[in-house]
């Protein structure tokens, strides 16, 4: 951590040129002698990358950036304010800080925060942006948290970790395959804590993670703009039982709906879509959960294939977690292409061709409200005209 960065020259140099490209100032000569052009380049487009994603340290004077690539690992702000509605007690260990995200909402919520963080020069700027912000209450050590709970006597309310993947090649993997490895190491967590929440990929199988843990209560999916972040496994030392699942999905305002994973084995039978009602797309953490027919019954929707998990009504139900639209009318595609001047934003569900390939092939122009939907019933593909009501 180059402390150089810090003086008011330089933090006013990487303000003005936060719209700057910053390889072009990586490459040109640097204008203070003890700050380096490329040190001034990842304070550019670290920061950059922090306004939206992170604007409580994007809108704090004097923080300092890791690299760029430690800014688009951590956790949003909207995923971390989430994950202290999850904390309960008075003290709590993050065992995989990072650039400390986490930990500072934790320390919010908690009298103590103990953030261990394994690289040296990352748990100095953590240390260093926590005082900045005024979080004092969370107490940096530049060590392997697994190591610290095997020499330390204390104990904690809960233990945060966020194993990362040691191999990332395929979208298939273990637990057991990640840094640190949980599996292995759970007797340890359980011993120190009586609760632990893990953060994982929201890539690893929900069923595979159910084989290598144990004593889950809950698993957490967290969406963020239709878009799946994060998985969260809330491990209590003394449950048995049936894990709950809990569909996050935060874009303005948080939703939540939590059921039993017993709920993903209900079955419900299709029926016939209508040409007029309303129409209903799940957001991500819906479809992750795999509870298909479950959400018809919760929402009282009816499903318009087994397949296609698109679902429909003849009323506006707000409470629903995705999109919701307002059926204009619904045709095969023989009738679409007698169509003229068609528009709309298309969305392709259980279909055999890419929304791009559809635009093209029958020249549909953009629109703002308006949506072709391309599915598949029992009887055949159809496509739904429709206007958007609600967003994710």
């Amino acid at each position: 951590m180059n402390s150089n960065i810090l003086e008011k020259e330089v933090q006013a140099y990487i303000d003005v040129h936060l719209s700057s490209d910053a390889s072009k100032i990586a490459l040109a000569k640097s204008p203070f002698t003890k700050v380096s052009s490329a040190e001034l380049a990842n304070q550019i487009t670290a920061k950059k990358k922090s306004e939206k994603k992170l604007p409580t340290w994007f809108n704090q004077a004097l923080v300092y950036y890791p690299s760029a690539l430690s800014i688009e690992q951590t956790s949003s702000e909207d995923a971390a304010r989430f994950k202290q509605t999850l904390i309960q007690g008075e003290t709590l260990i993050d065992i995989t800080a990072g650039f400390g995200v986490d930990s500072y909402f934790f320390a919010q919520k908690v009298k103590e925060v103990y953030a261990c963080e394994i690289n040296l020069e990352l748990s100095t700027i953590s240390a260093h942006n926590a005082k900045v912000l005024g979080a004092n209450n969370i107490t940096c050590i530049a060590t392997d948290g697994l190591a610290f709970l095997k020499t330390s006597e204390l104990k904690f309310d809960t233990i945060y970790v966020d194993p990362a993947r040691r191999n990332n090649s395929g979208k298939v993997f273990k637990l057991a395959d990640c840094t640190p490895n949980i599996i292995e190491h759970l007797d340890l967590l359980l011993d120190k804590s009586e609760k632990i929440i893990i953060k994982t990929s929201p890539l690893l199988d929900i069923q595979a993670g159910l084989q290598e843990l144990r004593n889950v209560s809950e698993i957490y999916i967290v969406s963020i703009k239709n878009e799946c972040k994060e998985l969260l496994w809330i491990i209590e030392k003394d449950f048995v039982g049936v894990p709950h699942i809990a569909c996050v999905t935060i874009n303005g305002q948080t939703k939540l709906l939590s059921f039993s994973l017993s709920a993903i084995k209900i079955k419900v039978t299709p029926a016939k879509i209508t040409p007029e009602g309303y129409l209903y797309e799940p957001d991500v953490a819906l479809m992750k959960s795999g509870a298909f027919d479950w959400i018809a019954q919760m929402f009282d929707l009816h499903k318009i294939s087994a397949q296609s998990h698109l679902y429909f009504a003849d009323q506006v139900k707000y409470k629903f977690m995705g999109r919701i639209f307002k059926i204009m009318s619904v045709m095969d595609l023989n009738e679409l292409k007698k169509e003229k001047h068609l528009k709309g934003n298309v969305i392709v569900r259980n279909f055999p061709d890419k929304a791009e390939s559809l635009t093209k092939k029958y020249k549909i122009n953009p629109s703002k409200s308006d949506f072709l939907i391309f599915t598949q019933i029992y009887s055949g593909y159809i496509v739904i005209k429709a206007e958007i009501l609600q967003y994710y």
